[in-house]
């Protein structure tokens, strides 16, 4: 084959790639219809039209910063990344502090607190903790993503994360209609563990956020060490 016909070839594979990649038509399409679900809700519930905005913000969000739980836990043995690691741990530090001014608030004080008048959900802490968190973080290797990162790929076009998010719906299904039998077997036996309760406010946010900022620097330090992107 001679090298005109070889550069021709080169030529028309690069157009047939160029053209798939153009995805203008389908982007306005998308808008278009994000628009319009957004003025139905809007027309109907406006905190469903509020919702959808926050929703579109955060998948933006998510596809363009790569966030994504499984990753941050992957990347630094795979590649010696804690890049995303490292975000997870600020947004931990904001959340910590966010969620402690909120319930504080809520409950009024260290004293006299009650369960039922905390802002968020305090569950129970037992053996069922410990294999939930083992089966999701095996399944969440195994699905090549946590949930946000499959709906992310979904939307990337990655087909084969359909097949996860099938999973996650029979799962969701059964994991419901098993609930009661799991409660009474697990859950409503286990002790349901407050720190600030024992510790008080302030000092569970300083010790939790210390915590937080050591962790931070010690994924700073692995990085440096450990990182195969610079090799």
């Amino acid at each position: 084959m001679t090298s005109s016909k070889i550069q021709e070839l080169k030529r028309q594979r690069q157009l047939k790639y160029e053209s798939q990649k153009n995805q203008v038509m389908y982007g306005m399409a998308f808008i278009m219809l994000a628009g319009f679900i957004y003025l139905f809700f809007l027309k109907n519930n406006f905190m469903y039209s509020t919702i959808w905005v926050l929703g579109l913000l955060i998948g933006f969000t998510l596809q363009k910063s790569r966030f994504c739980f499984s990753a941050s836990f992957r990347d630094p043995i795979m590649v010696g990344s804690t890049s995303i690691l490292k975000a997870i741990i600020i947004a931990s530090i904001i959340t910590t502090i966010g969620f402690a001014f909120i319930q504080y608030t809520a409950i009024g004080g260290d004293t006299g607190i009650s369960y039922e008048n905390i802002p968020g959900q305090i569950d129970p802490v037992g053996i069922h903790t410990v294999i939930g968190a083992i089966l999701f973080g095996v399944g969440m290797v195994i699905a090549g993503g946590c949930a946000s990162g499959t709906l992310m790929r979904i939307g990337e076009g990655f087909s084969l994360q359909l097949v996860v998010l099938l999973g996650f719906i029979i799962g969701t299904l059964l994991g419901g209609k098993s609930f009661e039998f799991w409660d009474k077997l697990f859950i409503s036996k286990s002790p349901t563990i407050y720190i600030p309760e024992y510790l008080g406010f302030h000092s569970t946010v300083v010790i939790q956020v210390g915590v937080l900022i050591i962790l931070y620097f010690v994924a700073e330090w692995y990085q440096k060490k450990n990182n195969m992107m610079k090799m």
